[in-house]
C-alpha cells in the first residue's frame, strides 16, 4: 500500500521548520503593528490639519457663516460699549467687515446705525463727566455713521458751551489781549494768536476772538513788511505763511505775498549780478534766500549750480598752477554746494591729472635733468607755435607742451611768458570755431582760454555765448524730432552756463516731447 500524503493537521515540524514558523509569525505581527501605526498617524495628522484650517475652510465654503459670525461679534462689542477700535475688534469695524462679505445684509446696516446712536449716548455720558476729548471723538464717530445732522450739531454745541465755560474763555481772551499788547504775537502757547485760536476752537463765532485774531494777523503782516524792507526774506516768508495758515482769506494777504515775490525776484537778480562779479558767497546767499521764499524757483536752483561750477573752476585753475591745497579747498566748497554740478567732475579730473603731471615731471628728478627737460619742452612748444599747432593736435600742441613745462616749473618766467603768448591764439580759436558752428571744438578752445586767461568776465561771457548757441542747436534738433541730439545739446549748455537765457524753457519743451514720445 502506498503511503498517503500527510494531512495539514498531521504535519510534523522539525526543529528548523518550527524556528522558521515562529520568525514568520513575528514578522507578520510587526507588519500589522506598523500598518496600524501609520494609519493612526495619518488620522491624527488629518485631524490636526482640519482643526487648524477649520476657520479658513468654513470661510471659503460657507461665507455666509463667516458674515453671521462677524455680525454676532459686532453685536457683542456693541453690547460691551466697544464702538470702535484700531485693532478691528470694535463694533463699527466688525459690522463693516460683515458688509464687505455681504453688502446686501440689512442686519449689518442696522447694526451700523445702532453704533451711531450709541456714539451719541456715549458722547452725552462723556459730557456729563466733563471728558471733552472723548465727547468730541464720539461726536465725530456719529457724524461718520450718518446720524441725523441736527442731533449731532445740537450735542456738539452743548459740548462746546460747557467746555468753554470750564476752560474760562473770558480768561483766555484776556490773556490773548495782554500778549498782543506785550508784542508776543506768535511762537508759543501763551502768544496772542494761539490763544485766540483756542477760543475760536471752543466758540467759533466769538466776536472778541475773531476781531482779536484779525488784529494779530495784521500785526504779523506788518512785521513781515518790516522784514522785507531790511532784506530778511526768510523771516518775512515765515510770518506770511503763518498768516496764510491761520486765515487764507485775510484781506491783506494777497498784496503781501505779491510783495514777497517781487522782493524774491529782485534778490535773485542781485544774486545773478554777484555771480557775474565773481562774488560767490554773496551770490549763494542770495539764491538760498530766494529758495526759502519760493522753494521751487528753478532759476535760483540753477544759480546755486552755477556757484558750485564757479568754485570748481577756481579749483581747476589752482590745479593748473599745482596749488593743490587751494584746489582741494575750492573743490570741497563746490561739492558742499552742489555735488552733482557738472564742473565738480571736471575739477576732480583736472586735479588728478595735475597730480600725475607733477609726479611725472616733479621734484624727484635731479635739478640738472629737470632743467634739461624744461628747456626741451619750451623748445618743442616754440616749434609747435611756429607750425601753427597752438592748441592741436592733442599732446603735440604748443599748449600741451607748455602745460607739461608748467607742471615742472609753475613759477618759471619763461613758462609764464610762453603761456601768455598763447592767449590771443586761444581767443581767436574760440571765435573762429564759434562762427563756424563747430561747438565741440569751440569748447576745447574755451577751456584752453580759461586756463590761460582765468575765469574772468570775458571767459564767463564766452561761456554764455557758447551755451546760447547750444540751446539754438538743441531747438533745431528738437524741431526735427531728434530727441537724443537735443538732450546732448541741453547737457552741453547746462555745463557751460546753468543760468543761460532760455535754458529752462528749452528743458521744459524737451521734457514734454520726451514724455509724449
Amino acid at each position: 500500500m502506498e503511503p498517503q500524503s500527510p494531512r495539514w493537521g498531521d504535519w510534523q515540524w522539525g526543529d528548523d521548520e518550527r524556528e522558521s514558523g515562529r520568525w514568520a509569525d513575528r514578522t507578520a505581527r510587526r507588519i500589522r503593528w506598523r500598518g496600524w501605526g501609520i494609519g493612526v498617524m495619518a488620522v491624527v495628522s488629518i485631524g490636526l490639519l482640519l482643526l487648524l484650517l477649520r476657520q479658513p475652510l468654513s470661510n471659503w465654503l460657507w461665507p455666509d457663516t463667516r458674515a453671521q459670525q462677524l455680525q454676532a461679534d459686532a453685536a457683542q462689542a456693541l453690547k460691551q460699549g466697544q464702538l470702535t477700535s484700531a485693532d478691528g475688534r470694535g463694533a463699527r469695524e466688525l459690522y463693516a467687515a460683515a458688509l464687505a462679505l455681504d453688502p446686501d445684509r440689512s442686519e449689518a446696516r442696522q447694526g451700523m446705525a445702532r453704533v451711531g446712536q450709541q456714539a451719541l449716548v456715549q458722547a452725552e455720558r462723556a459730557l456729563d463727566q466733563r471728558n471733552y476729548p472723548q465727547a468730541h471723538r464720539m461726536i465725530a464717530l456719529a457724524r461718520e455713521l450718518a446720524v441725523p445732522r441736527a442731533r449731532v450739531d445740537a450735542l456738539e454745541q452743548r459740548v462746546r458751551e460747557r467746555e468753554a465755560g470750564d476752560s474760562g474763555v473770558d480768561k483766555l481772551l484776556a490773556q490773548a489781549a495782554a500778549a498782543r499788547k506785550a508784542g508776543l504775537l506768535d511762537g508759543g502757547d501763551n502768544a496772542a494768536l494761539p490763544l485766540y485760536q483756542r477760543v475760536l476752537a471752543l466758540e467759533p463765532n466769538r466776536t472778541e476772538a475773531l476781531e482779536g485774531r484779525e488784529d494779530v494777523l495784521a500785526d504779523l503782516l506788518q512785521q513781515a513788511q518790516t522784514s522785507l524792507a531790511r532784506g530778511d526774506l526768510a523771516e518775512a516768508s515765515a510770518r506770511m505763511r503763518r498768516v496764510q495758515a491761520a486765515d487764507p482769506g485775510h484781506v491783506d494777504l494777497p498784496d503781501a505775498l505779491a510783495g514777497l515775490n517781487r522782493n524774491a525776484e529782485q534778490r535773485r537778480a542781485s544774486a545773478d549780478a554777484e555771480l557775474r562779479r565773481g562774488r560767490l558767497a554773496q551770490a549763494l546767499e542770495g539764491y538760498r534766500a530766494v529758495l526759502v521764499t519760493v522753494p521751487d524757483d528753478e532759476r535760483a536752483q540753477r544759480g546755486i549750480t552755477a556757484v558750485a561750477n564757479a568754485y570748481a573752476g577756481r579749483s581747476q585753475r589752482y590745479s593748473g598752477d599745482f596749488r593743490f591745497s587751494d584746489a582741494e579747498k575750492e573743490l570741497a566748497e563746490a561739492r558742499r554746494i552742489d555735488a552733482q554740478a557738472p564742473g565738480v567732475a571736471a575739477a576732480e579730473q583736472r586735479l588728478v591729472q595735475a597730480r600725475q603731471s607733477q609726479q611725472r615731471y616733479g621734484q624727484k628728478v635731479p635739478t640738472a635733468e629737470r632743467q634739461r627737460r624744461l628747456d626741451q619742452l619750451l623748445a618743442d612748444a616754440a616749434q609747435a607755435e611756429s607750425r601753427g599747432d597752438l592748441l592741436t593736435p592733442p599732446g603735440d600742441s604748443a599748449f600741451d607742451k607748455l602745460r607739461a613745462a608748467q607742471s615742472m616749473a609753475p613759477q618759471d618766467p619763461k613758462v609764464r611768458s610762453a603761456m601768455q603768448r598763447l592767449l590771443p591764439a586761444a581767443q581767436r580759436c574760440f571765435e573762429s570755431e564759434l562762427r563756424g558752428n563747430r561747438l565741440s571744438r569751440a569748447r576745447e578752445c574755451l577751456d584752453a582760454r580759461a586756463v590761460l586767461e582765468g575765469d574772468g568776465p570775458a571767459v564767463r561771457d564766452a561761456r554764455r555765448r557758447l551755451a546760447q548757441r547750444w540751446i539754438a542747436v538743441g531747438d533745431e534738433r528738437l524741431g526735427a524730432g531728434e530727441l537724443s541730439a537735443a538732450q546732448a545739446a541741453l547737457v552741453a549748455a547746462r555745463e557751460l552756463d546753468p543760468q543761460a537765457s532760455g535754458l529752462g524753457e528749452f528743458a521744459d519743451r524737451l521734457r514734454r516731447a520726451s514724455a509724449a514720445n
